[in-house]
């Protein structure tokens, strides 16, 4: 179930946000009076082969424009009369161009069209972002409130010379305020950051690794490097055997590694030990599973008053496949905002998106980070939705999808929209375009690159 859960977020939110995109550059098309053949959802071809399995799963024809949602469900296009794209080849626009047509049209009308999709997007990414703060305000959980038991150091942050306690009082000099913006998310952006740590008395200066992010981004847990204090509850969830689905079964069935279900843990039992060691804080009981990969533990569970020793073995991954519940040490802050403060808010965390998708294109190109811990394909990106439908986290996912859109659409790439604004930006400034013929091969080049880093992402998640 969690699965249709997760593929149903990620065909809404796409859905949602390919027809937004299309119809930025549908808007500007009809308001320069140029003709659209085509406005459809998903692709009604196998992409970017135009004249391969040629169907729609729904279409209509209204005035000159064809309406419909195709089976290829990654990406969108509007076919705009008169334009090399990847249904449109140079030779079909041998005869002269027609008043209606794309290539008929001004160079900045042209420019309009082609940014029509990135500033819808944009503009999509903003009004969600401040609609989810002035419904929830701002919450954060202050450093000072973290700072009185200090940070829990899991592997990745022992690695580089941070302990359990430590108090982190400034990120590359400057004080801090929000734990995990602050802390957290900004160090992993940036290179060569340190923090500044109160230990024993003393502050110490700790050098933070430039390939954190890449690191984290492996396994997706930030357990791995910092978290903070929160008493061990009970169970609340064992993973129980799934039925396979059927490519679980065209592939073959792999046996599920399910500990605690096999160990006989069961939904209300409170964790008092494990090999005889007493357990208070949640990363006690994380972090001495992980030291024991393999291996069969002892774990003393309380049910019902009645003490019981359950025997099972931990996972090559470090994992028992079981929930608990956790209370935190801190006590969070809020932020209530109005109108104008909510505006201002969720267009700085519309933008902080772009900032971000920028800084993560940097560490890539300087080698801090591995493409294969960076880029996720449909896969990936339903595991930002989640397998439980929360309204309030499916619009802030879908914000950020519509900002990392708005952000890839306008990278120089032929076939991108941003290829498609620098060759206009050339024809504006030299006076002169490029020819069909090579706008033609560009094309081409620009969309084997995509279909290259499709297949790339798609295989990454499988291998993943």
């Amino acid at each position: 179930m969690s699965g249709w859960i997760m593929a149903g977020q990620l065909l809404l939110g796409l859905s949602i946000l390919v027809g937004l995109h299309e119809f930025g550059h549908f808007f500007f098309a009809k308001l320069f009076k140029i003709r659209v053949n085509k406005f459809y959802i998903f692709f009604d071809f196998l992409f970017p082969l135009p004249n391969v399995a040629n169907f729609a799963l729904w279409k209509k024809k209204i005035g000159d424009t064809e309406y419909g949602i195709g089976w290829f469900p990654l990406g969108g296009y509007v076919q705009i009369d008169g334009m090399v794209d990847e249904t449109q080849e140079a030779n079909q626009l041998a005869s002269e161009p027609q008043p209606w047509e794309f290539r008929s049209k001004p160079a900045w009308q042209r420019l309009l069209v082609m940014l029509g999709g990135i500033i819808v997007n944009v503009i999509t990414g903003i009004i969600i972002f401040s609609s989810l703060s002035y419904q929830n305000g701002y919450n954060y959980i202050p450093v000072s409130e973290v700072n009185k038991n200090g940070i829990v150091a899991g592997e990745l942050a022992q690695e580089i010379g941070l302990r359990t306690g430590d108090k982190i009082v400034k990120v590359n000099g400057q004080p801090i305020e929000d734990f995990r913006q602050d802390v957290v998310g900004q160090v992993l952006l940036e290179s060569n950051s340190n923090y500044t740590v109160e230990r024993d008395g003393k502050e110490l200066v700790i050098p933070i690794r430039n390939d954190l992010a890449g690191l984290l981004a492996r396994d997706n847990n930030p357990e791995r490097f910092i978290s903070t204090f929160a008493t061990l509850g009970e169970v609340v969830k064992v993973a129980e055997p799934e039925k396979p689905g059927l490519f679980a079964k065209i592939l073959g069935e792999k046996k599920q590694n399910l500990p605690a279900y096999e160990a006989g843990m069961k939904e209300g039992d409170k964790v008092v030990s494990i090999n005889g060691k007493p357990l208070t804080y949640y990363h006690e009981f994380s972090q001495t599973v992980a030291a024991n990969k393999g291996k069969v533990i002892d774990v003393v569970v309380d049910r019902k008053g009645k003490m019981l020793t359950l025997k099972p073995r931990v996972t090559p991954e470090g994992k028992l496949m079981v929930f608990l519940n956790r209370t935190p040490l801190q006590t969070p802050a809020h932020v209530d905002y109005n109108f104008g403060q909510a505006v201002a808010a969720g267009t700085y965390d519309a933008f902080d998106v772009v900032a971000k998708n920028v800084k993560g294109f940097g560490k890539i190109f300087k080698g801090e980070v591995a493409a294969s811990d960076a880029i996720s394909g449909p896969v990936g990106i339903s595991k930002l939705y989640g397998d439980i439908w929360d309204w309030n986290h499916f619009w802030t996912v879908t914000g950020l999808l519509s900002m990392a859109l708005a952000f890839m659409n306008a990278l120089p790439i032929p076939a991108l929209d941003g290829g498609h604004v620098i060759f206009l930006l050339y024809e504006m400034i030299f006076r002169r375009a490029p020819s069909e013929k090579f706008l033609e091969r560009a094309q081409q080049i620009g969309t084997i690159l995509l279909l290259g880093l499709m297949v790339f992402a798609i295989g990454n998640d499988l291998f993943k």
